[in-house]
């Protein structure tokens, strides 16, 4: 109840000429969250039809998290890629059950493979996943041991036991296909999906009726303003999405990732909690980034101004921090200074973007006022119009004082009208002392 107070408060400020009653500010804020609860609704919808790509987008941070960290325990001299070490572990799975089949069939198979080196990286899959199960004092005899025949493959399973790549990886890549746990979780996580897609798209609708509902009875000239500042704001938007989505989503689950290995727990991460991170993580960033919209506003509404701003920056820097704090869906602060930093940025940008609006409506001001001097000069009798109106206005200002000050006094002037019940003759106004006679006077006549 205190914030819609507030929020009517500065309707109220924005519009002085039209003050309205609490129920229907409330009648208005009731017409705005329809309007955006529809709006929302078709973007949700549109969003929904296009569920497969939206899937690919969100995976795409945690997939390169994945691919980056699994090429680093590969040989360092690249001559195995990812790919092709996921399908020589599938198919060290498979090799042993062709070899009770026919040699013919066996080669037919292996002809098969578009790589032609994926037989040797079978081969020394399969050496690498048994020297695994062998003490270490015990893995490099075992390597010297295998025949020259498969020289190649005991080469390639040296190179394996030093870089130590994962051997858990199937050929759809068991690490990138996260799974989910309830029947239903797969579609709730796809509605919230194009749910968070449809905010992102739909953000300059949003936007603007907030503040239609912020800022009511708009003049023509700043309804035309108000379209760039749209702009402006959904750039912002998307620039705080991009920012969160390609520079700190992946940094962050980079740091986790490692920080899970480091201590020896594996990263097996579902879909559901992930999803659920990576859009609250994005949208928080983008919302962060609409601090100048929220700044500029105030400032129009002449709540803050540039001095405020220029003297106060620490106290903006200490509420930017704890903010950051506060709205970050992660704990470390590596995090919180990732968005702290472009917010504190941006608020330094808001404070010059006062100080020139504070001198351009300033320069206005005075030219308002020269062409004023200029039409007085041009026309003397403006002046005298303008006097009369000024004595009228004042003539009527001390009129009203002197209404009120007669209906303060209305409950007096009843009092004064009976002297004989509620006061003494000489207390009466009317009762003049000088018609009484005096003591001598009245001996006189005696």
């Amino acid at each position: 109840m205190f914030i819609l107070k507030k929020m009517f408060q500065l309707r109220d400020k924005a519009n002085p000429d039209a003050e309205k009653p609490f129920f229907d500010h409330l009648e208005d804020l009731r017409v705005v969250i329809t309007k955006i609860v529809v709006t929302l609704l078709i973007s949700t919808l549109i969003c929904f039809m296009y569920k497969e790509q939206l899937m690919e987008v969100i995976q795409r941070p945690i997939n390169e998290v994945w691919v980056e960290k699994h090429e680093e325990r590969l040989p360092d001299d690249k001559t195995i890629s990812l790919d092709d070490w996921e399908r020589a572990l599938a198919l060290s799975e498979v090799a042993p059950k062709l070899e009770q089949l026919s040699p013919d069939l066996a080669d037919k198979f292996w002809q098969s493979e578009e790589n032609a080196s994926i037989f040797t990286l079978t081969q020394a899959a399969i050496i690498y996943r048994a020297a695994q199960e062998l003490p270490e004092e015990e893995r490099t005899p075992f390597i010297e041991s295998i025949p020259d025949g498969k020289k190649d493959a005991r080469e390639l399973t040296a190179k394996l036991l030093v870089s130590e790549p994962a051997s858990n990886l199937n050929a759809q890549g068991n690490l990138r296909m996260m799974s989910s746990l309830k029947p239903t979780e797969t579609f709730m996580l796809t509605m919230k999906l194009a749910f968070f897609a449809g905010i992102v798209i739909s953000f300059p609708f949003l936007l603007y009726f907030l503040l239609q509902f912020i800022l009511p009875g708009l003049k023509e000239e700043e309804r035309r303003a108000l379209w760039p500042a749209l702009a402006i704001g959904f750039g912002l938007f998307l620039g705080g999405v991009f920012f969160s989505y390609f520079f700190v989503l992946p940094k962050v689950l980079t740091f986790f990732y490692d920080w899970g290995q480091s201590i020896g727990i594996d990263n097996d991460w579902r879909i559901g909690y992930y999803i659920s991170f990576a859009t609250t993580f994005v949208l928080i960033f983008g919302l962060a980034f609409e601090l100048p919209v929220v700044v500029m506003t105030l400032v129009h509404l002449g709540i803050l101004s540039f001095t405020v701003m220029n003297s106060t920056r620490s106290y903006a820097v200490l509420a930017i921090v704890v903010i950051a704090a506060i709205i970050t869906p992660t704990p470390d602060i590596p995090t919180l200074l990732l968005l702290a930093g472009p917010m504190y940025l941006l608020y330094e940008i808001c404070i010059w973007l006062s100080y020139f609006y504070e001198r351009k409506k300033k320069r206005e001001e005075e030219l308002e006022e020269k062409e004023h001097l200029k039409r007085l000069l041009a026309d003397p009798s403006l002046a005298d119009t303008e006097g009369e109106e000024e004595d009228f206005e004042e003539e009527n200002y001390h009129q009203g004082l002197d209404d009120e000050f007669d209906e303060d006094h209305d409950d007096d002037d009843d009092y004064l009208d009976y002297p004989g019940e509620h006061q003494n003759p000489e207390e009466d106004p009317d009762h003049d002392p000088l018609d009484e006679d005096s003591p001598s006077e009245e001996r006189d006549r005696k």
